[in-house]
Order: C-alpha cells, then structure tokens, then sequence
C-alpha cells in the first residue's frame, strides 16, 4: 500500500481513536477542558488539558499522534492508561506501521512494533 493510501486509510482510524478518548476524558462542568487540535495537513493529533482546579493550573498536552509522510502513525506521547496504542491497533492500523515513537529507537524493536 502506497503512502497516500496509508494516510488515507489511518486518518479516520486516529479521528476515532481521538473521540473515544474525548468521550472518557470528556465532564460536563469540568473547569479543566479536554481540547484535540487537529492538523490533519501536517498529520498532528493532539489532546490537551487546559484549565483550572482550584488555585492549580492544568496544562499539556495528554496523547500525540502523528501521521507521518511514509504512512505510518508515530504515538509520540501516552499520557493515559487506556493504552492509545492498543486503541490504534484496533481500529485497523497494522503493526508495521505503528511506531512507538516514546520508546528509545534501541528498544522499539523488542515491541514488535515498527522501529521507525
């Protein structure tokens, strides 16, 4: 499958994924919002935390996809425990093309994932 296709074919995979995460992260009244960006031209996914608890401010980002030229799908940052790149994996998005890319390159291989 050709890169084009590739991007094609994960780019609705990682929109679900987003949404889902959206949906168990989402508080109706919650001071702290959960805001995605999405970069679908450049193939930047993006979950923030943006907001007050009391005196505490609560920013950053939680979860990072990119969507690389080549096709694959890069989770550069988990900061859940709902596992994204299992999330991803079951939408359809093949193993050769996941790279775990929070994992030292050295180590990616052992994942059974893709290094790069």
């Amino acid at each position: 499958m050709e890169a084009i296709e590739k991007k094609q074919r994960y780019r609705p995979m990682i929109e679900a994924v987003l949404n889902e995460l959206i949906g168990a992260f989402y508080a109706e009244n919650d001071p702290v919002q959960t805001q995605v960006i999405r970069d679908h031209e450049g193939g930047h996914y993006l979950l923030f935390s943006n907001g007050w608890k009391g005196t505490r401010r609560i920013y950053g980002c939680f979860v990072h996809i990119d969507l690389a030229d080549d096709g694959k799908v890069w989770l550069q940052h988990d900061g859940t425990d709902l596992v994204v790149g299992q999330m991803l994996l079951d939408q359809g998005v093949a193993k050769s093309d996941l790279v775990l890319a929070f994992h030292h390159p050295a180590m990616r291989k052992d994942t059974g994932l893709a290094v790069a």
